[in-house]
């Protein structure tokens, strides 16, 4: 499936582009950060059992809340449910989890922006396996962090407040 983007700055029907069906080959990544670089975004996708949407879109609000819903639009196309671990699917611009991990849609929401962070580092050329992952956890407690301050809902500052505690405590000795 190719998504088709109209860039909205430029005059209507003056150029038509469509994001690569997988990032995967040199030409390929270039014509993806090229659209990202002019804008692009992703018109999300969920798939999975009613359930899993369901609790994967509760988390997709948080990220919303927060602020951080560009971000994960402009470098994730598709949160697919699956059996196994997490893990980000670069050639398929995808995110695949399961439905243990957005039972927790605090966790679920850090989760997505993490994997959105090592997409941008992909697509930039950034090294994964020097500071990728630092980079990427970086990222998720920025959005914990933003997320507590911008909720109202005080639960879920809470909630926040003890992802944090176990990131930082666990991550950054």
């Amino acid at each position: 499936m190719s998504i088709t983007w109209i860039n909205s700055s430029a005059q209507a029907g003056e150029w038509l582009l469509s994001f690569p069906e997988r990032v995967y080959t040199v030409e390929e990544v270039k014509k993806a950060v090229e659209l990202i670089r002019k804008g692009y975004q992703h018109n999300l996708e969920l798939n999975g059992s009613p359930d899993f949407k369901s609790k994967a879109e509760e988390a997709l609000q948080l990220i919303k809340t927060a602020g951080y819903y560009d971000f994960l639009s402009t470098y994730i196309r598709q949160i697919r449910e699956s059996d196994g671990l997490s893990q980000l699917r670069e050639t398929e611009v995808a995110i695949w989890t399961n439905n243990i991990v957005v039972a927790d849609s605090i966790d679920a929401a850090g989760l997505f922006v993490q994997k959105a962070q090592q997409m941008k580092d992909f697509l930039e050329g950034k090294l994964y396996y020097e500071t990728g992952e630092i980079r990427a956890v970086e990222k998720r407690i920025e959005f914990l962090k933003t997320l507590r301050v911008k909720s109202k809902n005080p639960t879920i500052k809470k909630k926040c407040e003890e992802h944090l505690k176990r990131w930082v405590e666990t991550t950054f000795p």
